[in-house]
């Protein structure tokens, strides 16, 4: 990326100090994908940055220079957005981290980022304490999909259709593989959740249970085993909750 990028659509991801005044921030832009850039005295008292690089606000910013990092030049809040708070946040602090482990340095997503803008909204205006199962799974399955791991949810690794009453392991790179009692092999997902998963559809208990359970095992291989952050204080704190 070079030159100057002006009034570009972005959320701030992450964020951290950097030397005394400064921050260094990740975010991800409508046309140029998730970008780094430095926000020059943000953290000074009357600098006109401080309080604007939130998460899950909707901005308008504008960086410049040639480098790995960028230089933030201006921002601007564009509101809309309701704050998070409860689960809904530790939904949004999840997001991030996987838009930040999964998705490479500015490369455009602009579908993706038109999906996440909605399912922030869709999160300011849910309870604070519901989990919004749906809306993460299909976040999960679009955001494999734009990075070229599209899931095969309709047909098994043979081409054949899947049959909601049978019972499919799902392996990557072959997708769903049909089992049968005699092999005593433990068949995981119902061939119901994988045609709900195909339509979008988690009105079904059993199938936002093994959708989660299925997306949990793809997300881990794509992310190499590494633990999300958010999911641990997450389950951290529904272990201390009365």
């Amino acid at each position: 990326m070079r030159g100057r990028v002006d009034a570009q659509p972005a959320y701030i991801l992450h964020s951290r100090p950097y030397r005394e005044t400064s921050l260094l921030l990740e975010a991800f832009s409508r046309d140029h994908g998730r970008v780094a850039l430095l926000a020059r005295g943000a953290r000074r008292p009357y600098s006109t940055l401080r309080g604007l690089m939130l998460a899950f606000q909707p901005l308008e910013l504008s960086w410049s220079g040639k480098g790995e990092v960028l230089t933030l030049m201006k921002a601007e809040w564009q509101g809309g957005q309701p704050l998070l708070s409860g689960a809904p946040l530790f939904c949004g602090y999840y997001l991030n981290e996987l838009l930040v482990r999964l998705l490479p340095r500015e490369d455009a997503h602009p579908r993706l980022f038109e999906r996440y803008m909605r399912i922030l909204m869709q999160l300011g205006h849910s309870p604070r304490n519901v989990v919004a199962e749906a809306e993460l799974r299909s976040f999960e399955r679009a955001l494999l999909g734009e990075l070229g791991y599209g899931l095969t949810l309709d047909r098994d690794h043979r081409g054949l259709p899947i049959d909601a009453a049978g019972r499919y392991d799902y392996e990557i790179e072959r997708g769903p593989i049909r089992r049968v009692e005699q092999e005593n092999v433990r068949a995981t997902f119902a061939g119901r959740t994988l045609l709900d998963m195909a339509d979008d559809d988690y009105q079904c208990t059993e199938t936002r249970s093994e959708a989660k359970l299925l997306m949990r095992q793809l997300l881990a291989h794509y992310l190499n085993g590494v633990e999300l952050e958010s999911r641990r204080l997450f389950r951290e704190l529904q272990g201390i909750q009365p």
